[in-house]
């Protein structure tokens, strides 16, 4: 299965180059302000891809899909669209979660600790490809603060995906730290595009 991944488009698609491929995900923040307008213009975008089946998580730019999730849904008609869910393509076991450790008043949003170990608990224990925004602590998720470099990943996420031991775990979110690593059986990719300035990613499942 060949999955074309992609984070942080943030409607700035247009010259996107997409490869083709069997699945293509999105892992948040399709939208920038986070209305039905935008979301019904990035659904547009990615119906246009080429790829059978296309599944979706939600970012924290995606407010619509909290706060008026009944019309939001209602756009996405086509799509595989994972919000604490699991789905089975081809017999490959995807899981998808939007939730990140809260941040101002974007969307799905929730404290450190219990809060967020809650969430992740929801996973499944059969997980093949695991889809979340936000990344885990130690992979992808490197800022630069006021001259500091740190990590800003969930450590319970970190903690509930070695329990769970994904094939692949994708995420974005950290527009500063894209790229793939590799801990025990899983590979770790922060597949953010940066608001287009970089290309989806792809791997052969």
């Amino acid at each position: 299965m060949r999955i074309v991944a992609m984070a942080d488009t943030h409607l700035q698609h247009e010259g996107l180059v997409v490869p083709d491929g069997d699945v293509l995900v999105h892992a948040g923040d399709m939208l920038q302000h986070g209305s039905l307008d935008e979301l019904e213009r990035a659904a547009l975008f990615l119906r246009g891809l080429p790829h059978r089946t296309k599944v979706i998580v939600a970012g924290n730019h995606e407010v619509c899909l909290e706060k008026r999730p009944d019309e939001a849904r209602a756009l996405l008609g086509g799509f595989v669209y994972l919000e604490g869910e699991a789905a089975e393509i081809d017999g490959v076991v995807f899981y998808g979660s939007p939730w990140q450790p809260k941040f101002r008043i974007w969307a799905f949003g929730a404290k450190r600790g219990p809060e967020l170990a809650a969430k992740w608990a929801r996973i499944p224990p059969r997980v093949d490809v695991l889809v979340t925004h936000g990344p885990p602590y130690g992979f992808g998720d490197r800022v630069e603060w006021n001259g500091e470099s740190r990590h800003v990943g969930c450590v319970d996420l970190r903690a509930r995906v070695r329990e769970v031991a994904p094939r692949l775990h994708l995420f974005g979110h950290i527009h500063q730290d894209r790229g793939v690593w590799r801990e025990d059986a899983t590979t770790f990719a922060n597949v953010t595009t940066d608001e287009g300035m970089a290309p989806p990613s792809v791997f052969d499942l």
